[in-house]
């Protein structure tokens, strides 16, 4: 039965390159579309650039182009490394688009229509100069605490005092230099805390073939208990200037990006039924009996899974049969570094001339359909790729290929041979729906390694029949050209489930071949007698470590004293609180200070000057703990902090005020581990009582994106002492 099937990708922000850690979703969905291309279903992998939002806008104002300038440079610069990886995208689109704006007012005015739509007033601080509201981290001054100067408008990075904006001394704009004054504005707001959407969401996302059961287990902790309401309104509007769509009716008002970003999908697809004719509302409408999938990144998961579904809800829309999230992506153990050469785009590992089916494929051979993180380990990378692809795959065509053009004509055995192939092949052709099922699983890792156990198979079989001494012996003819048959036979077969990872590998093999593109039906059955193959070129080269060694070279940081630049004010970092920046598989490594000579006694690379020398008993005088946040919440009228519920195991709870709101969103913290300090004099704050602090680490300057909440080791249990 062919199945009708629109899949998506995270629509990664205009405002930066594609790395390798966007990458791993991309090749995951990629794979995923291209099976059931392959299975004969029609399926249709749409996609766009994410174009809204305060960052574009004032990037596009630095570099003194149009925003609509910008996001068109960056679309090509998007589209060329997607098709660098062989990302076959049906349709990838922009949401600055008539269609997405379309659908964004449409949904919007039924959500409005069904009372799901609320005005408030909010007072914020306000640049008279530039003309705009400022987000908390645009605001700066002396901490009302310790005086220390150009400290953020929630937190002070000198003495760890928590505050209000309106709590600090001498504040002024981080975008002019301007004074800010408090000014009030018009906020429009999707009552998700509406219990029409809290018995919705209960009912959708407990459906047991709907999300990953770690997704399902996080989602009902963000719901609460039966009877408890968790979920709180969202805040779906900004004020001019702003680049995006005006709210119908509000003049001056704006979609926040987060609104049309999710819409973009459904943009991007009617643009793609305009060009193909495809009837839209046959895969959207609220009767729809096609498959709808999203793949992300896991901490959009509450967007994608809370939000989204809410939204097309109560707009009318048929809601996703399926959110797939996946784990981070980290290279050699840690975090991506600019000055470890491992912060690497996808343009400089293309321009260093790897093969990007290389990537491809070790990044199918490390994911499991889980939310689970995967590492590049780069030797890794080099061996498996080495062993795998050219040792087992390759070597089965490079040792047959060479004997069938030189002793037979180019011609496999003119009989039939699928007895013999069975006898002495056993399972090879058995193994496709086995396969194929994992591949519907998006369990790619498992996929692989029952591929390569077919690949140790056939190899044990040359092996055992050595063509190359059969060659030499008189009378061995016959079998020569049986074995080599068979092993052309078996090395189709393995191109055939390795197709979806390998698309232009495949290609090249059908060529050789002499076959038409395959299908995964062809897997059913053998060539046929007297098939004439084509010439072997060789079909991949292995990488040589040198070729790694250059890809990080290029990457990494000069390390080297820099002279000093002429001194001037810094540009503050744009991204917005839950801004598509964030997205996880468009997680962008932090960028690493500029270079600064090797730090003398006394000195911090990126971090400021050290402390003052303390003896080992000042030091054990601070209890630090390992802490569960059980839960985490915006702060209301606070624009930089988040209140933390810190689980302590057997010591309780502790409730922290963090200024970290800048870096994450609270949605993200819930479950993960910490390190806060448990012996802190309690501090009556404006918000409420903090009782500790947690460990966060920053550059010099205490700028987003350049803070990190500290997280133990797995295993560590709330309650232990770090020591």
């Amino acid at each position: 039965m062919t199945r009708k099937i629109l899949v998506t990708s995270a629509l990664p922000y205009a405002n930066g390159a594609i790395h390798l850690g966007h990458l791993v979703e991309y090749i995951q969905t990629d794979i995923w579309t291209r099976f059931q291309k392959m299975r004969g279903h029609e399926c249709w992998f749409v996609c766009a650039d994410d174009t809204h939002g305060t960052p574009i806008m004032l990037r596009a104002e630095k570099e003194g182009v149009t925003p609509e300038q910008l996001i068109a440079r960056v679309h090509a610069e998007h589209s060329r490394d997607f098709a660098g990886f062989h990302v076959a995208f049906d349709n990838y689109h922009t949401t600055h688009s008539d269609e997405t704006r379309y659908y964004a007012e449409d949904i919007f005015g039924k959500l409005k229509a069904a009372g799901l739509i609320e005005v408030r007033s909010i007072e914020q601080y306000y640049d008279p100069v530039k003309q705009m509201f400022l987000p908390d981290r645009f605001i700066k001054g002396e901490c009302p605490k310790c005086g220390a100067k150009d400290q953020y408008g929630d937190a002070c990075e000198s003495c760890g005092a928590a505050y209000a904006p309106t709590d600090l001394k001498h504040p002024y704009s981080a975008v002019s230099g301007a004074k800010p004054v408090l000014k009030s504005s018009d906020h429009y707001f999707f009552k998700l805390s509406d219990p029409r959407c809290q018995a919705f969401l209960r009912q959708w996302t407990q459906h047991e073939a709907r999300l990953q059961p770690e997704a399902a287990n996080k989602l009902q902790e963000w719901l609460g208990a039966p009877g408890e309401n968790k979920l709180t309104d969202w805040d779906i509007s900004r004020d001019a200037p702003y680049f995006g769509f005006e709210i119908p009716g509000a003049p001056g008002k704006f979609f926040y990006v987060w609104l049309d970003a999710p819409i973009g999908y459904m943009g991007s697809f009617k643009n793609f039924c305009t060009k193909k004719g495809l009837d839209f509302d046959e895969f959207w409408g609220k009767d729809s009996k096609a498959e709808l999938y999203h793949f992300i990144g896991k901490d959009i998961l509450y967007f994608h899974a809370l939000f989204w579904p809410a939204e097309l809800e109560f707009a009318g829309y048929r809601t996703p049969t399926n959110v797939f999230a996946h784990g981070f992506l980290t290279v050699d153990g840690a975090k991506m570094s600019k000055s470890r050469g491992t912060f690497i785009t996808a343009e400089s590992y293309l321009t260093q001339g790897l093969n990007p089916e290389w990537l491809r494929y070790y990044f199918a051979a490390k994911l499991n359909g889980t939310m689970e993180d995967i590492d590049l380990n780069l030797d890794d990378f080099t061996q498996r790729v080495n062993s795998d692809l050219v040792g087992k795959y390759i070597n089965i065509a490079s040792r047959a290929a060479g004997f069938i053009a030189k002793r037979f004509g180019g011609t496999l055995l003119h009989g039939h041979v699928a007895e013999r192939f069975h006898a002495d092949l056993p399972g090879i052709i058995e193994a496709a729906e086995e396969i194929a099922g994992l591949y519907e699983a998006r369990d790619t890792a498992r996929a692989l390694r029952r591929v390569m156990a077919l690949a140790d198979q056939i190899n044990q079989y040359v092996d055992k029949n050595q063509p190359w001494t059969l060659a030499k012996q008189e009378g061995q003819e016959a079998k020569l050209h049986e074995v080599c048959s068979l092993l052309i036979n078996a090395f189709r077969l393995l191109t055939i489930y390795l197709k979806p990872v390998l698309p232009k590998l495949a290609q090249r093999a059908d060529e050789f071949l002499n076959v038409a593109p395959l299908h995964w039906t062809d897997a059913e059955y053998l060539l046929p007698p007297a098939h004439l193959i084509n010439p072997y070129e060789h079909l991949m080269q292995r990488i040589d470590p040198k070729q790694i060694e250059a890809l990080v070279a290029a990457n990494r940081e000069s390390l080297e004293p820099t002279v000093a630049p002429i001194a001037v004010s810094p540009a503050p970092s744009f991204a917005e609180p839950h801004s598509p920046q964030r997205h996880a598989q468009h997680q962008q490594a932090t960028a690493a200070p500029p270079p600064q000579p090797s730090p003398a006694r006394g000195e911090g690379v990126g971090g400021g000057a050290f402390a003052p020398v303390i003896g080992i008993d000042d030091f054990a005088r601070i209890d630090l703990r390992v802490a569960r946040i059980a839960d985490a919440q915006h702060v209301e009228g606070a624009d930089k902090l988040i209140r933390l519920t810190l689980d302590l195991g057997d010591g309780g709870t502790r409730n922290v005020f963090a200024g970290i709101k800048s870096a994450y969103d609270p949605a993200q913290l819930v479950g993960r581990l910490t390190v806060m300090v448990a012996n802190l004099a309690p501090r009556k704050m404006k918000f409420g009582l903090s009782e500790g602090m947690v460990l966060a680490a920053s550059d010099a300057d205490g700028k987003s994106p350049g803070l990190f909440l500290l997280s133990p080791d797995s295993g560590a249990q709330p309650g232990m002492r770090v020591k």
